[in-house]
């Protein structure tokens, strides 16, 4: 396979601050020292990978993921002469870890190369989800609450453990403003603050409510939306652009995980003969 290296850009929320994705296959390219402005953190997802860091070296294979502090300068390159390696990556602000820990420092990690196969596999998912389908609503509930994850799991920083007051009502007034906005979301930054809240905790106290991240509650509540249209002989492109969905492939992977069928075929199937 020929080396390739794909940059995608996801938005925090609608006016948000951007946010990089790489999608990366090499078989023998080296990285010249360089250092980048964010945290860089990627998932290894093939072959392996040697790179120079803090004076020392440190391998990364399948699963591993990677933290590179910011300013830190490093390199990367394959491990073997016979094996490339293959990544996913993101570039992400510190204060995107440092929300939800107590302090208003950089959190800091000790290791380059981290061992969770739980924390990997869904930073991989949610980035391969997002370089599809960079939708701004889902890039900001899936990124910053997986980030500060990471930096419970593995900083040095503690993590902010109060309950988040008044959590059910914070919850209802999101989903609200969600539902009345539904073609061009609020960004859960704006939302936080109107409320007097960090994003983390509005996170926090949606999922802990609602059972899902605000995104999910979103896309299930236009699926709701778009049957009802499709109900009615609205075909499924337009179907998609009327609830908020990107185009019809981003109706159709909802449609899908929520009805296990495509809206064509639902349509299809109680499409009223009569109707053309």
């Amino acid at each position: 396979m020929a080396e390739q290296a794909r940059w995608t850009r996801a938005r925090l929320g609608r006016c948000g601050p951007p946010l990089d994705l790489l999608t990366a296959r090499f078989d023998k390219h080296v990285y010249a020292p360089h250092a980048h402005a964010e945290f860089t953190i990627g998932v290894c997802v093939g072959g392996s990978e040697v790179i120079d860091y803090r004076g020392g070296r440190v391998y990364n294979g399948p699963g591993s993921i990677v933290v590179l502090a910011p300013g830190e300068m490093h390199t990367g390159r394959p491990a073997t002469t016979t094996d490339g390696y293959a990544y996913r990556a993101l570039y992400a602000d510190p204060s995107l870890l440092a929300d939800g820990t107590l302090g208003a420092g950089t959190p800091h990690f000790r290791d380059a190369v981290l061992d969770d196969p739980e924390l990997a596999a869904a930073l991989r998912q949610a980035h391969n989800d997002l370089a599809t389908c960079p939708d701004p609503l889902e890039a900001e509930s899936r990124l910053p609450w997986l980030l500060t994850a990471l930096s419970h799991r593995h900083s040095t920083a503690r993590p902010v453990t109060d309950p988040v007051p008044g959590s059910q009502h914070v919850s209802l007034l999101v989903r609200d403003r969600l539902a009345d906005e539904l073609t061009a979301p609020p960004s859960l930054a704006a939302l936080a603050s109107d409320l007097g809240l960090s994003r983390y905790q509005l996170l926090r106290a949606f999922r802990t409510t609602m059972g899902v991240p605000p995104y999910a509650w979103l896309a299930q509540y236009r699926v709701t939306r778009a049957r009802a249209l499709l109900d009615s002989g609205v075909r499924p492109a337009e179907a998609a652009a009327l609830v908020g969905f990107a185009d019809q492939a981003h109706l159709t992977r909802w449609f899908r995980r929520v009805l296990g069928v495509t809206p064509a075929a639902y349509r299809n199937s109680v499409q009223d003969p009569g109707r053309s």
